[in-house]
């Protein structure tokens, strides 16, 4: 948090945007911090909360449309030649692919909620050749539920975290 800080109160709504869009496109990157930050900061009048709340849901949706497009159309052909060096087998693929067919939509809007799945569900989406309407769908599910739950708690309950965690938040 100490390290985001500083960007969130210089570029405000637009460093948090930024960060959740390149998480959400697979960098790694602290995205769920910056939520978090940006809420205890718009809880303290620094930022405005619903600028917090658009920039990010705005910023998820399209870092995983983009993640999507990647996987998609160039995706499918690396993991096919270099796949192997990384433990991506075939039998692994055909694994997620059916993952994907059955439970896509649950996939991509719990996928959301965990770090590393966070930054990958995109791409591997797309890889999967998973259809990009429902994709579409559950993307917005998903960015919309992780929005609220990492906007909301911390902006409600900020006052508390400051009143009785004050030295841990230094």
């Amino acid at each position: 948090m100490a390290l985001i800080e500083p960007y969130l109160r210089h570029y405000g709504v637009a460093a948090l945007f930024v960060i959740v869009y390149l998480e959400s496109l697979g960098a790694p990157l602290p995205g769920e911090s910056a939520v978090i930050g940006a809420s205890l900061l718009a809880s303290g009048g620094q930022l405005p909360i619903e600028g917090v709340f658009l920039a990010v849901f705005i910023g998820a949706v399209l870092g995983d449309n983009t993640g999507y497009a990647i996987g998609r159309y160039g995706g499918r052909s690396l993991v096919e030649r270099y796949g192997r060096y990384i433990g991506f087998t075939h039998q692994r693929r055909e694994w997620i692919e059916g993952l994907y067919d059955k439970h896509g939509t649950a996939v991509v809007v719990g996928a959301r909620f965990v770090v590393i799945l966070r930054q990958l569900n995109g791409i591997v989406a797309g890889m999967m050749a998973m259809a990009w309407r429902p994709f579409l769908l559950a993307n917005i599910a998903g960015a919309l539920l992780w929005t609220s739950v990492w906007t909301a708690a911390p902006f409600v309950f900020g006052d508390f975290f400051a009143a009785h965690f004050h030295d841990l938040m230094k």
